[in-house]
């Protein structure tokens, strides 16, 4: 079951998301609506943040968990990137800088193919203004992506839990990855993907699926 975010993927936006709480309590619906009661739970970037709130809250619900490339923690000297500027052109055109930020290398081609320099397809130009419009109403507070309080309750967590990373991600630092795998106390040891940016699930999807899939196996 693979969710959109409230206002992503042509759904109506829920105008009563204003923070992360009410996103977590959105899901929480959507869990009753589905009459799942323990279930793994798998996330990445602000769908990891969002992962990490529902687990440290209900952890009797979450059977095993998955952040790639999480956001969600305030860590000092490490702050997630501003992608908000990045969204903008550069001299009105380009959006190398925002590849740079979201992959490993801002000429390859599945970065060049979501994230064309000039105006793309009408499609793929409502998909980033919704994706920046639903992440504005839950991580637009400077440094940006972050619950402070969140850090504190990550000892709540009891499901055995896998934290992945790319090994250049250059919109989360790494160094949130080493502090989820750190005070989740089941948590096992930060797997990094090598030759991978912050998209890992686009520019390693064999690699990060078989991480996965096995963890939820074993």
């Amino acid at each position: 079951i693979a969710p959109a975010h409230p206002g992503c993927a042509q759904t109506d936006e829920n105008k009563d998301v204003d923070v992360i709480e009410d996103v977590v309590f959105h899901y929480l619906e959507v869990f009753d609506a589905l009459k799942l009661t323990q279930f793994d739970l798998v996330g990445s970037c602000v769908g990891g943040w969002i992962a990490a709130e529902i687990a440290a809250r209900h952890p009797e619900e979450i059977r095993k968990l998955v952040l790639i490339g999480a956001a969600g923690l305030f860590v000092e000297g490490a702050l997630i990137g501003d992608i908000f500027m990045m969204a903008q052109a550069e001299r009105g055109s380009s959006y190398a800088s925002l590849r740079e930020m979201l992959f490993a290398s801002a000429n390859q081609p599945n970065a060049l193919d979501l994230f064309p320099d000039g105006m793309g397809e009408m499609e793929d130009e409502v998909r980033r203004y919704q994706m920046l419009r639903f992440s504005s109403r839950i991580g637009f507070k400077p440094p940006y992506f972050y619950n402070r309080p969140l850090r504190n309750r990550l000892h709540r967590i009891t499901s055995p839990a896998l934290v992945i990373w790319g090994e250049k991600d250059n919109f989360v630092p790494r160094s949130h990855g080493e502090t989820y795998a750190k005070l989740i106390p089941n948590s096992s040891e930060l797997k990094i993907i090598p030759a991978s940016g912050h998209s890992l699930i686009v520019e390693k999807p064999e690699e990060t699926a078989n991480l996965v899939a096995d963890f939820l196996a074993s």
